[in-house]
């Protein structure tokens, strides 16, 4: 088995230099490509904007059935009693002979009646026991408020795992000061006796070779963890490990979903566990323009959700500890350590390794901060840091063209060039729409070239088709709703639909510039070694 490849700190060999300059080059080769066809041949210009705005069409066609069919299984999965599955696990063979031959329409009982018959069928030991496995939820925090976070743990007390086997580690930043010192004590206080464990885990300052970002705290976590399960004669491999941000608040089944699924899959180790994000909890709070980004967000992580073969790490996910102690838990290398977890994990297993995901969503805060402009200014630091994933091109083309390769090239190249195209079309492909089919006029204005003069008409009738999958994800932002505070009147209904209209702009600023600005940074060599926390506010 390979050890871990660990990301470069310091001057980048040529050939990694070219891998973090690729995405930023194909990137703005796309954009010149359309300004040099519009120059020299028009009617290739035209082209090459029809391809690009049809397979959009048909892309916008598919994410909206892809975001009807993974809402609908989402229902689904939360209204699972997952406790009571996860018990029955206990004695798989008496309850496979209780339950068999009844019916039920829960989502996912045949497939329950399958593992009881397996486990049942297995010899003693081979699966591990429900009263076996313990849940280790690190959540993290630099100077956020108790406002913030005692809802986080809150919502871990409510969910319906045994809280005897929960083990709390509260990982938190020295660079915090005093107040940060402060509101770890706080917590640990009030909620102390509510779980099984609650460990306090201070993340030094200043550790030579980390950036200063998440990873490093929650790795500093994890090692606490790992001696704190090795006093007390526990396994690694029955202790399943969950990093939650300090607004995150998991929905109650989570943690026995993941349980169960733990159980029942042969290869848990090679596993790692990821639960729908969405960023619902302060929506009625944030200002328009978050709104539908943190929408967008939520609709894009159901959508990954049906989509398993493409499926990675993202914020929280459960990974299980054997696996963590092995890998030396998480990058510390990088702002982006959870996505980066994903090729991590992928590599170290020789390419034997999946993300699997959980049917059941973990609540997260749309952007917010004291005002206006500084929510807007907050919106775009969170999401220049998402879009730095596109330092993973280099890490993993890299390793690509590595004789120290040891995942097939029939798995790897294919999740390489997703990876690349992701990157490359959320930075180039709305400019592209927005603007592309007037480009050919402009430059040939005076020609009687009838393309060129009516392709601004033929994309503004294939966009409107595809304005299909915006009215879809209206439709659906409405039914994914909180109740709404009592503070605001029936007519903030109303924003919440003509927020919408925004949808064109954002996807150019937030989405397109965003990336444009990551990866010119990473192609110039100027790289984002911070963490830029995300401001959390919260109206009372």
């Amino acid at each position: 088995m390979s050890k871990v490849t660990e990301l470069p700190t310091g001057k980048r060999t040529a050939k990694y230099r070219f891998f973090e300059m690729l995405p930023a080059s194909l990137s703005y080769i796309m954009l010149a490509l359309l300004i040099i066809l519009s120059a020299i041949n028009p009617i290739a210009a035209s082209v090459y904007i029809l391809v690009i705005v049809i397979m959009n069409l048909v892309k916008a066609v598919g994410i909206a059935f892809r975001t009807v069919q993974g809402y609908k299984l989402l229902k689904k999965g939360v209204r699972v009693d997952w406790h009571k599955r996860f018990l029955e696990l206990e004695d798989a063979a008496g309850s496979y002979d209780r339950l068999a031959g009844t019916k039920s329409e829960a989502y996912g009982h045949k497939e329950h009646l399958r593992n009881l018959c397996k486990i049942a069928a297995s010899e003693e030991g081979y699966f591990p026991k429900p009263s076996q496995i313990y849940h280790a939820i690190i959540v993290t925090m630099y100077n956020e408020t108790l406002d913030v976070l005692a809802p986080t743990l809150d919502s871990v007390v409510d969910t319906t795992f045994d809280k005897d086997h929960i083990i709390l580690v509260l990982a938190y930043e020295e660079r915090g000061g005093e107040a940060a010192e402060k509101v770890a004590k706080t917590l640990e206080r009030n909620y102390r006796k509510k779980f099984g464990e609650f460990i306090l885990a201070k993340h030094p300052d200043g550790i030579k070779g980390e950036v200063i970002g998440k990873g490093g705290n929650i790795t500093n976590a994890g090692k606490v963890l790992k001696e704190y399960v090795r006093e007390k004669g526990l396994r690694y491999s029955d202790v399943i490990v969950t990093t939650l941000d300090s607004d995150n608040r998991p929905h109650k089944v989570y943690f026995d979903q993941v349980a169960y699924e733990y159980i029942v899959h042969e290869d848990r180790k090679r596993l790692s566990y990821q639960p729908v994000s969405l960023f619902t909890n302060n929506i009625w709070d944030a200002p328009a323009v978050t709104r539908v980004v943190a929408q967008m967000n939520s609709f894009w992580n159901i959508i990954s959700a049906m989509r398993p073969h493409t499926l990675r790490n993202f914020a929280s996910h459960s990974q299980p500890l054997d696996a963590l102690v092995e890998m030396n838990f998480w990058s510390t290398h990088t702002i982006v350590e959870d996505g980066h977890q994903y090729w991590r994990s992928l590599f170290y297993f020789d390419g034997d390794y999946e993300v699997l995901p959980i049917r059941a969503p973990i609540y997260q805060d749309a952007v917010l901060s004291d005002n206006l402009w500084k929510t807007l200014k907050a919106q775009w630091v969170q999401l220049r840091r998402w879009d730095y994933g596109a330092s993973d091109v280099a890490y993993v083309g890299n390793y690509l063209f590595s004789k120290k390769r040891t995942v097939p090239l029939s798995s790897l190249v294919p999740k390489f060039i997703r990876l690349l195209d992701g990157h490359v079309t959320l930075a180039a492909i709305a400019p592209i729409i927005a603007f592309g089919g007037w480009i050919p006029l402009i430059f040939n204005y005076q020609s009687r070239d009838l393309i060129s003069h009516n392709l601004p008409t033929v994309v503004s009738y294939v966009q409107t088709v595809a304005a299909l999958g915006i009215f879809i994800s209206l439709i659906l932002s409405i039914k994914m709703l909180p109740p709404k505070p009592a503070r605001y009147k029936r007519a903030r209904h109303i924003m919440m639909v003509l927020q919408w209209i925004l949808s064109p702009v954002i996807s150019i600023i937030y989405c397109s510039f965003c990336a444009y600005y990551s990866q010119t940074r990473l192609a110039t060599g100027l790289y984002m070694e911070k963490f830029d926390v995300t401001d959390k506010a919260v109206k009372k």
